[in-house]
């Protein structure tokens, strides 16, 4: 048996064909939702790249106890474990904050690993003067991102196509060969959007502002036209990602790797262009537009295709799929759950799910309704449980150090007491607690009043913290009582 998972970071649903878009062009989506059960209801976990990217190893949510930062010496990782039962594992990455300081054990875990470089803010090339920049630029900029940006001037330089094609190579080689997972991970469309003049020509609108391809994370102050501009130019940066699936698909026809080849399609959240008066994600709440993620999946045991799931799935459900394919043990510790026999027959895998950022909302959907449940006002702070103290760039500073705690274990820490380390990130916007009908009101436009309904997904909240081992201060900051 092969496994072969694609993902792209902040892909978003509401962009592709298969989800009802009708104006960007991903005719690869489309064929492979011929090809895939498409999921329906499928939501994030944990924000954003690598608390995402933990779930995906461990099978558990991360923000309840941790911001960003790496695999813990007492976390299940997926590719490690399927490592050590003797399944092959390789990573083909352009995501840069695997080799950051806060992401700095993941690749580790695979038997192999390759990457791209060049992607966003990655310290890449080697530039002493002041880099070439248009004349007028609004949005976000980034020396570092300008200095790399000459080095990719061909689409075949680009970090995607080069993630693609070592991906590829890796299929090529081995496909006569059995008990192997591989991993293809860009950072696309992720900003900036960076795409090539054939994919933005797919695109053409009246624009003459400031160059503009990489918003701010924060609320919207552009215009109309610079807003439009910007959702073309995430648009063409979709387009190619779509174009690079193609060429997976096209593989697996050649190869005929079908037959037994669990393919699956995923992101760990989406973004926002505009919408709700925001950009980007992290500092908006988690809003359908990042939460509700596309998820595509062929499993050759049950061959279903061509055919839609209801099911309310979630990222920590993608490490014991994978375990399960190859039949190795999933530990006791994950929480997710195999989604093969949803994959055959819609059978459901959970009541409700939890999502959420550290330190910010505590958000709970059953697919049908979504409540986000908002720190009381000035209530206790969230900590970091960890052995790895480590953010996106760098360890923690020593003034959080100056005042730490040694916890006694939790229940999946493997008997490992933890550092709990108050968290000195406070979000900079105030949060509202509001309950959403996403069934009726996709959008989020209209907040429910409905006591009975809010009542009912309070008890889903409660009931999954404490199935997830959600420590005391979490039901402080949110005003509710453990049971």
């Amino acid at each position: 048996m092969k496994a072969i998972m694609v993902m792209y970071d902040s892909l978003n649903r509401r962009m592709l064909p298969p989800y009802g878009c009708d104006w960007v062009h991903a005719p690869n989506f489309s064929r492979l939702a011929g090809r895939a059960v498409t999921f329906d209801h499928s939501y994030i976990g944990s924000m954003p790249c690598m608390p995402a990217r933990r779930e995906i190893h461990t099978g558990r949510y991360n923000f309840l106890h941790r911001s960003w930062g790496p695999i813990e010496p007492f976390d299940d990782s997926m590719p490690e474990i399927l490592k050590k039962a003797g399944v092959y594992t390789h990573l083909v990455s352009d995501h840069y904050h695997y080799w950051e300081e806060g992401g700095c054990t993941y690749h580790t875990r695979y038997s192999s690993w390759e990457l791209s470089r060049g992607q966003e803010n990655d310290p890449w090339q080697g530039v002493v003067a002041e880099p070439e920049r248009p004349d007028e630029v609004i949005g976000r900029e980034s020396r570092v991102n300008w200095a790399n940006r000459p080095a990719m001037a061909r689409e075949e330089d680009m970090p995607m196509a080069k993630t693609f094609a070592m991906g590829m190579d890796f299929i090529r080689r081995n496909h006569e060969s059995d008990n192997w997972f591989l991993h293809i991970e860009t950072f696309d469309p992720h900003e900036p959007f960076t795409a090539p003049q054939r994919f933005r020509d797919l695109y053409p609108h009246d624009y003459d502002g400031p160059f503009f391809d990489w918003p701010m994370y924060q609320q919207v102050k552009e215009t109309p036209e610079q807003i439009q501009h910007v959702r073309y130019q995430a648009a063409a940066l979709t387009s190619m990602c779509d174009e690079y699936l193609g060429r997976v698909l096209d593989l697996m026809d050649e190869l005929d790797l079908w037959k037994d080849t669990l393919l699956i399609i995923n992101t760990d959240h989406g973004y926002l262009l505009g919408e709700h008066g925001w950009w980007a994600k992290t500092f908006p709440p988690n809003y359908n537009e990042i939460a509700h993620t596309p998820l595509f999946i062929w499993d050759p045991r049950s061959g279903k295709k061509n055919e839609r799931r209801a099911s309310l799935v979630q990222t920590i459900d993608l490490a014991p799929t994978l375990l399960d394919f190859f039949g190795v043990d999933i530990p006791p510790d994950v929480r997710g759950v195999p989604l093969k026999e949803t994959v055959a027959t819609d059978a459901p895998v959970r009541q409700a799910g939890l999502f959420g950022l550290h330190n910010a909302q505590v958000n709970v959907t059953d697919g049908r309704y979504v409540y986000m449940r908002a720190p009381i006002p000035d209530s206790e702070t969230a900590y970091e449980y960890t052995l790895m103290p480590t953010h996106m760039l760098h360890t923690f500073q020593v003034r959080e150090l100056q005042d730490i705690a040694l916890v006694e274990p939790l229940s999946f820490t493997k008997g490992c007491r933890t550092m709990k380390i108050k968290s000195l990130w406070r979000h900079p916007y105030p949060f509202k607690t509001e309950l959403f009908d996403v069934e009726n009101d996709p959008g989020q436009e209209r907040p429910l009043s409905d006591p009975e309904v809010e009542a009912r997904m309070e008890q889903h909240l409660l009931k999954l913290l404490e199935a997830s081992d959600a420590p005391p201060e979490q039901y402080v900051r949110l005003g509710l009582r453990k049971e």
